[in-house]
């Protein structure tokens, strides 16, 4: 196989007879920390702006209950890559994660294990030219990056879980060739990926972009920065900007949630992700290859607006990131599959990360690998307009105090049942979503038989997951399902 150089465009030419060009294109978009209401295509009142992810929405399948496998970036990552909930490798954090509370946060792994046929290597094995473009946050050192994972080609993706340099050059990035001073890594990432499209001639292609943006540090031109402060003047908020929240640290200060989208910057930020999405769907049109090319668009956790300069608001969802409640793991998530889904289409099946590996295989009409995907299911079926061969339920699992403020929990989505349980002391709280999305009334001791027999689902599936929690501290032992 020719090969691809950062320093110029080498067209791929395959030998392999595996390839087959017939096969659908991939493109998976992931962006970092993005809300679930900060997408026009689920929030027409959006204070940000995002016409290209809007018309990806509008050519595709919009997922109203699409959702993250954990409320932050490194587990929802590992979901996407295996097909599994993150709780089976003990990937339950990000990958550095060690903060305390009352108690010490369940011992975990940094890496995503080398044993696992990833979803970059499931379809390399068949055919595909596979190509990693930004955050990979999957393991420390590079034998567990992406080039060990099955991926061909790796720009950017390393240990760090945010850009090391920030988001203009120099990156400080030992897997992304410096631009010039200045130039922004969002659009960088984005032509990368134009120039791979163009250079893949023989075979169909995986190119998942995996943005940076929209998680700290907050950076953006500053030319947009000043249209989106302009826009907030002239909207003339007058409410407030946050609202209280709940604390789960001890002895810290009140914690507050932000209720009112205004930040100029991340506004800015989330039209550079959209710029750069659509820089790579234009050329997928202009290649003629719209008809041939599976589009995923979704976020690895929820909206960043408890902690870190709690740039968005994620109402009428509660918390955000690092929170088991709804703002922190509901995510945009939309695929555009020709010849399968419907324009313009909606689906409100409740449907999770796991869920992309098995449903990418099943598109391209490769092999299943039900070893592999032991949680993930194919949506299919739900493209097409069709339901799903069985109900069943959703799990989360964060044995850890989240730095946004979240709480230890695990958590159980039956229908438009959700129930929530709290690993320090055992405490439950279930939520009817149908009619509480906000997730502000507790109806926990109105439904004890509901309760009990969610718990007892929630409890088995920890146990064949073989979950951890969390562990003693200064001698006090916390609660154990």
């Amino acid at each position: 196989l020719a090969a691809f150089a950062a320093t110029g465009l080498v067209v791929f030419a395959s030998s392999a007879e595996a390839a087959d060009k017939t096969r659908p294109n991939i493109v998976f978009f992931l962006v970092d920390d993005l809300g679930y209401m900060d997408i026009g295509a689920y929030n027409p009142d959006t204070f940000y702006e995002t016409p290209n992810v809007d018309r990806l929405a509008q050519s595709g399948m919009r997922f109203t209950n699409g959702y993250a496998a954990n409320p932050v970036c490194s587990p929802t990552r590992y979901s996407i890559m295996t097909g599994k909930y993150p709780t089976r490798a003990a990937a339950t954090n990000w990958f550095s994660g060690n903060r305390e509370g009352r108690f010490k946060g369940a011992s975990f792994n940094d890496f995503m294990p080398l044993e696992e046929v990833t979803l970059g290597e499931a379809l390399r094995d068949g055919g595909y030219r596979t190509a990693f473009f930004g955050k990979w946050h999957l393991g420390p050192t590079e034998k567990y990056w992406p080039e060990a994972q099955g991926f061909d080609i790796n720009f950017g993706g390393h240990s760090k879980g945010s850009p090391p340099g920030g988001y203009f050059a120099p990156y400080k990035n030992p897997k992304l060739k410096d631009g010039p001073d200045g130039e922004l890594l969002t659009l960088r990432l984005a032509d990368e990926a134009v120039r791979v499209i163009e250079a893949t001639r023989d075979q169909p292609f995986l190119i998942y972009l995996s943005f940076h943006t929209v998680h700290t540090p907050l950076q953006a031109p500053q030319d947009l920065v000043e249209k989106y402060r302009r826009k907030a003047a002239a909207m003339n908020f007058d409410g407030p900007e946050f609202g209280d929240e709940e604390q789960v640290w001890p002895n810290a200060g009140d914690r507050k949630v932000r209720i009112s989208q205004r930040h100029a910057v991340y506004a800015a930020m989330v039209e550079t992700m959209d710029t750069a999405v659509g820089r790579v769907l234009d050329k997928l049109h202009e290649m003629k290859l719209d008809d041939n090319t599976i589009v995923c668009f979704m976020s690895d956790n929820g909206g960043l607006s408890t902690s870190e300069g709690s740039p968005t608001s994620n109402l009428p969802l509660r918390g955000g990131k690092g929170w088991v409640y709804e703002g922190g793991i509901r995510e945009p998530f939309i695929i555009r599959a020709p010849g399968v889904s419907q324009p313009g289409s909606t689906c409100d099946t409740p449907v999770i990360s796991t869920d992309f590996y098995p449903t990418l295989l099943d598109l391209a009409g490769l092999p299943a690998r039900p070893d592999q995907t032991l949680d993930g299911v194919s949506l299919k079926p739900l493209l097409a307009g069709k339901s799903l061969s069985a109900e069943r339920d959703l799990f989360w699992h964060y044995p850890h105090y989240a730095n946004q403020g979240g709480f230890p929990g695990g958590a159980i989505r039956d229908g438009q049942w959700k129930l929530i349980e709290r690993f320090e002391d055992g405490r439950v709280h279930l939520f009817n979503l149908a009619d509480d999305v906000s997730e502000q009334h507790d109806l926990a001791a109105k439904h004890p038989d509901r309760v009990d027999a969610m718990r007892g689902r929630l409890h088995d599936w920890y146990k064949s997951v073989d979950a951890r929690f969390l562990q003693a501290k200064n001698g006090a032992e916390p609660w154990r399902p």
